[in-house]
């Protein structure tokens, strides 16, 4: 076996971001965090943290690469992208690993390319050859293409949403790629593709998808062979072919009862295709809900149509209208992408009173608010995330203004789009969350771990390219159900892996 005669030397790195192309905004260099060498072990909370934990214990050398990171947002500038897969293949080569382990998520685009993700590994096999086993570690609403498995060891994906368990999915994929270099596993994975999105019921807990999830536990459980089964629920506003929800189901050399497992999970999501809806709140009702209801306060709104953490820009102001509008006698705080507005509030001052047409100049179809209040705080933006989803990480919202409208509604102004499914946003720049009565967050899911003791959920339909709604999008290259006709006659399945790194 191609086993090191020392301890073996680990590379570990992420580059880790969820492409929305229907933010006209791209994501260049200034929206990501960025840490090299040893900088790269600070990051605790995320699946990278996780295969550092994981190696850390399991007396090897760790070659810490690169780590680059950045709030979902428009397609990725393709000469970053370019710089940043150039930077990572020279440390590799710098470096000499006997294995390469990623966090990546699954779903990057840039502007050139559909598949960054599979664009990055089908480079990085080239460089290595056949021999170095590399395995990562994915977003659960990853895009999963045939490059991505063609040219990994071991690929699986976090196991819940709200991603409770990144950290333990970075565990297994650095457990299970050790055993490939150790010779102990020779991994065979069957990949199911069913062509549908989730137009609704994301969460793995509840609902359809809960059930499937449970019968994947209950299938591993109880039949041996299988190494991993792997959900895949692919973002919904990529376009690209063989668009689809993908299970994936690793063994040890065992094709046919993964084959068996795979299809078997894959049909369950087209038989109950119609049970994926959401429960949303109208806008008026949500509102409604916080004035009437005091005793649950504070709510924290889930600005479903603008979620940054789906890719929106984060600009809308439609939550922001209505509570200046109709609701009087709340108070709350939410964020605006608006960095034109930021600056006007830089040269204006703490203490200034100032008038600003926030927000609704990135998202298409959504307008600006015009508002009158007094800068409260100004900051460079930077943060830590409270988590426990990426806890412990440092984020950023750029240069970042607090203008405080009617004396009870904190908005505060970013430079970039900011995860602010977290307190740490709203903390971090003066808000005290037991003073209001309500928060916006521009997330669906992951707000309810990060929240969860501090404030009451409430999911709200909202307009903006961070939700999708049949008919509303527009898809060139994909074909699936709802948004297109399909008459299903059989799940397509693949082959990958079985080979030994023995050379």
């Amino acid at each position: 076996m191609n086993v090191p005669s020392q301890r073996p030397r680990i590379a570990v790195g992420r580059l880790y971001h969820e492409s929305n192309r229907l933010n006209p905004q791209p994501a260049t260099a200034d929206q990501f965090e960025i840490q090299r060498g040893e900088a790269v072990f600070e990051c605790a909370g995320s699946t990278l943290g996780g295969i550092i934990r994981y190696l850390r214990q399991a007396n090897v050398e760790i070659l810490p690469l690169i780590s680059v990171s950045g709030p979902p947002s428009g397609l990725v500038d393709h000469e970053f992208y370019q710089a940043i897969r150039k930077e990572l293949l020279e440390r590799i080569e710098a470096s000499h690993p006997d294995a390469i382990i990623l966090d990546l998520h699954g779903a990057a685009a840039s502007t050139e390319l559909a598949d960054l993700e599979g664009d990055l590994l089908a480079y990085l096999r080239r460089h290595v050859g056949p021999l170095v086993p590399i395995g990562i570690g994915l977003d659960l609403h990853a895009h999963l293409t045939d490059s991505m498995l063609e040219n990994t060891n071991i690929c699986i994906a976090c196991k819940e949403n709200p991603h409770s368990d990144v950290v333990e999915c970075g565990m297994r994929a650095a457990e299970l790629t050790l055993q490939v270099l150790k010779g102990d596993l020779r991994p065979v994975v069957i990949s199911a593709r069913v062509p549908m999105i989730l137009p609704g019921a994301g969460e793995t807990a509840i609902g359809p998808l809960g059930e499937i999830h449970d019968r994947a536990r209950e299938l591993a459980a109880r039949t041996s062979g299988i190494v991993d089964i792997s959900i895949y629920n692919v973002f919904r506003y990529a376009d690209d072919y063989n668009i689809g929800q993908v299970v994936t189901v690793m063994t040890d050399g065992a094709v046919l009862l993964a084959l068996e497992v795979a299809k078997e999970l894959a049909w369950a999501f087209w038989d109950n295709r119609e049970r994926f809806v959401d429960d949303l709140f109208e806008i008026r009702d949500a509102f409604e809900i916080a004035r009437s209801q005091p005793a649950n306060r504070p709510y924290v709104m889930a600005d479903m149509g603008d979620r940054i953490l789906a890719g929106a820009p984060g600009d809308s102001t439609v939550l922001l209208a209505e509570v200046l509008d109709h609701f009087a006698e709340l108070r709350g705080a939410l964020t605006i992408t608006d960095a034109v507005s930021v600056k006007h509030a830089q040269d204006a001052g703490l203490g200034a009173t100032v008038t600003l047409d926030v927000g609704g100049q990135i998202s298409p179809g959504l307008s600006s608010r015009r508002i009158t209040g007094k800068v409260i705080h100004l900051s460079d933006g930077a943060y830590t995330l409270a988590g426990p989803f990426h806890g412990g990480e440092a984020s950023s919202l750029g240069s970042a203004a607090v203008v405080l409208v009617e004396e009870r509604v904190f908005v505060i102004l970013t430079t970039k789009p900011a995860f602010s499914h977290d307190p740490a946003v709203f903390t971090s720049q003066g808000i005290n969350l037991k003073s209001v009565d309500f928060v916006v967050v521009k997330s669906g899911y992951h707000f309810t771990m990060n929240f969860k003791g501090i404030a009451t959920p409430l999911l709200v339909s909202t307009p903006g390219v961070g939700y999708y709604r049949k008919g509303i999008f527009r898809y060139e290259k994909s074909r699936f159900w709802p948004e297109h006709d399909i008459d299903l006659k059989a799940i397509e399945t693949k082959a990958f892996g079985g080979r030994s790194i023995s050379p």
